[in-house]
């Protein structure tokens, strides 16, 4: 038997299962290849998180970041690209590779550097996830890093300036949306009619965009624009975490689905012993009353009735 694997992740809101584009992307590739993830998001009542998330434990392995958890996944055989061909491997550590280049570095800044979704959206949600007083202190740590990670990759020659690098990440951004959306086409996944870590990935980058309602939402309005794309989440979030596209989740979804179903076999078999005790007593002795005449005493004066074999 496999031994039980947990992951910690950032929580959900506005529709979505996690905010955390890291977190999204394991828990879809989770749902994509059966793997049975006990999923922990962390919230004010939990242990403040201690590095990066997500983090897979299995026994005593402890794994962080998503493209090392995905490959032990597929080492414990929960494999979604199994039926890819050598090509299409190459090209999903492609677009994967276009993704972290010209997508994230806009994501990051639409959460973490934009002063108006910070200050109104991401510091105020997250620090409500974080137990205090931590909660003062690491969602600025994340941003820091968040600038720093779009810096180091994004602020050398010709840019120099954060304005001249704000505005250079987010057409890289649109030039990367542009292109998943022709590669998608019509086509339900990437690569057909089932979804792979390209998909996985894909996902955990453009649902935040999509479904978060920040004030400034350039990016989304693009975004908006590839219908595609938007019903490539859609139906992710539909499908595979019982998500409807408006962005609300049936709470419980799964507990209400369980005890409807018990209620329901309850409701059964009331009935089927209602219809029973509902025949026996069409046919015990005493209707009609005639046939009281006729009844036999067994041993002992008791009548010898089916009613006087019924259960109590």
């Amino acid at each position: 038997m496999a031994a039980p694997m947990e992951l910690s992740c950032w929580g959900g809101d506005w529709g979505l299962p996690s905010l955390h584009p890291e977190s999204l992307t394991v828990m879809a590739y989770a749902k994509f290849s059966g793997a049975p993830l006990t999923v922990n998001t962390i919230n004010n009542s939990w242990r403040a998180p201690k590095g990066d998330l997500p983090v897979l434990v299995s026994k005593d392995i402890v794994i962080s970041q998503p493209a090392k958890i995905l490959n032990f996944l597929r080492k414990q055989k929960y494999n979604a690209d199994y039926d890819l061909s050598a090509k299409q491997g190459a090209d999903t550590l492609a677009y994967i590779a276009l993704l972290e280049e010209k997508l994230l570095p806009a994501l990051l800044h639409t959460f973490w550097i934009e002063a108006e979704n910070y200050c109104s959206v991401t510091k105020p949600w997250f620090a409500s996830r974080i137990a205090f007083p931590l909660s003062l202190y690491l969602p600025g740590k994340m941003s820091r890093e968040a600038l720093n990670r779009i810096l180091l990759t994004k602020g050398g020659p010709p840019l120099y300036s954060l304005t001249e690098v704000e505005a250079q990440i987010y057409r890289d951004a649109k030039e990367c949306l542009n292109l998943l959306s022709k590669r998608l086409g019509t086509s339900q996944f990437f690569f057909g009619d089932t979804p792979t870590t390209l998909d996985a990935f894909v996902f955990g980058f453009l649902a935040p965009i999509y479904k978060v309602c920040f004030p400034r939402v350039q990016l989304q309005e693009h975004l908006k624009q590839l219908p595609n794309l938007c019903r490539f989440c859609d139906d992710i979030l539909t499908c595979y975490f019982r998500l409807t596209v408006s962005g609300h989740s049936p709470a419980g979804q799964d507990t209400a689905d369980a005890n409807l179903q018990k209620l329901t076999q309850l409701v059964n078999k009331e009935s089927n012993l209602i219809e029973k005790m509902d025949d026996n007593l069409r046919k015990s002795p005493q209707h009609p009353p005639r046939k009281l005449t006729t009844l036999k005493l067994a041993a002992g004066g008791e009548e010898s009735s089916p009613m006087s074999r019924l259960s109590p």
